[in-house]
This record gives C-alpha cells, sequence and structure tokens, in this order.
C-alpha cells in the first residue's frame, strides 16, 4: 500500500462519494491548489488505489425488479468464467472460499426471468438463492484502516 496522507485519504473519500466533481472543487474540498490535488490524483492512479470512475445506476429503474445472490457450490473455473462472460444478468461475481466456489449477484426482471439465470449457473454446480429485498449500505466510502502499516 502506498503512503497515504491525511490529503490523500480525504480526496478517496470525496470522490468516492462524488466522481462528477472537477478537481478545483475537489481542490476546494480538502484545501489544496487544484495543479496540487490533479497531481495526488493522478499519483493514486498510477499506484492503483484509484482504479476507475463509473456511474452508479438505479437497476429498478432500468426495469430489473428483483436483485439476488446465488451461491454456486464447486464447479470448473474455466466453465464458470465463460457463464459470467456469456450472462449480462450477473452483475457482480466472485470466486470465494468455503462450502461454495462462487458468490454472484444478479439483477432480473420478474421471477421466469429469475429461474432461467439460476437454472444456467446450476448447470455448473449446486446453487442457493437469496433474493435482496433491501441494500441499506452499498458503494460505503472506504479508507485505509487505522493503523495500516505505511506503504
Amino acid at each position: 500500500m502506498p503512503d497515504l496522507d491525511l490529503y490523500d485519504t480525504r480526496i478517496l473519500a470525496e470522490l468516492q462519494a462524488d466522481a462528477r466533481l472537477t478537481m478545483a472543487e475537489l481542490g476546494r474540498r480538502v484545501h489544496l491548489s487544484q495543479p496540487a490535488v490533479s497531481e495526488r490524483v493522478r499519483k493514486l492512479e498510477v499506484a492503483g488505489v484509484i482504479t476507475g470512475y463509473r456511474a452508479t445506476v438505479d437497476l429498478g429503474a432500468l426495469g430489473y425488479g428483483i436483485r439476488a445472490l446465488v451461491r454456486v457450490g464447486r464447479c470448473e473455473y474455466a466453465a464458470m468464467q465463460r457463464l459470467i462472460e456469456a450472462t449480462p444478468e450477473i452483475v457482480n461475481a466472485w470466486n470465494v472460499t468455503g462450502e461454495d466456489s462462487w458468490l454472484c449477484e444478479i439483477a432480473v426482471v420478474d421471477v421466469p426471468h429469475l429461474d432461467r439465470v439460476v437454472n444456467a449457473l446450476w448447470t455448473l454446480g449446486q446453487t442457493s438463492t437469496s433474493v435482496i429485498l433491501r441494500a441499506p449500505c452499498q458503494h460505503r466510502v472506504m479508507l485505509p484502516p487505522r493503523g495500516a502499516p505505511a506503504g
């Protein structure tokens, strides 16, 4: 982990909350000049701390009425990778430890659509599905852990 000072952590907090900030506004918020904040952001990008910028969308507003987490048991890694790439309903996928090999977040229109996607995953391994009712914590601003060793 690169050495992050108070300015860097404030920059990370502001950009995670609103990645559309101009460098001038970001500088005002963290009390640095626009050139200084631009250089710090560039260094955070080069160091791999900031890995990208994106819009967050409301899947329900796009017509995806159901979000679910699907656990997939032991299965062949390459086959799962191919299925993930071929299945646009898989929003996120994690290769995990434990009894299951994969945890997939999916977004679907309705129950029949959910059934089709889960059945596709089931062809690779046993599945267990949990429908997401609410998501009270998403995209939390994350900063370095307290007391983390520098560099």
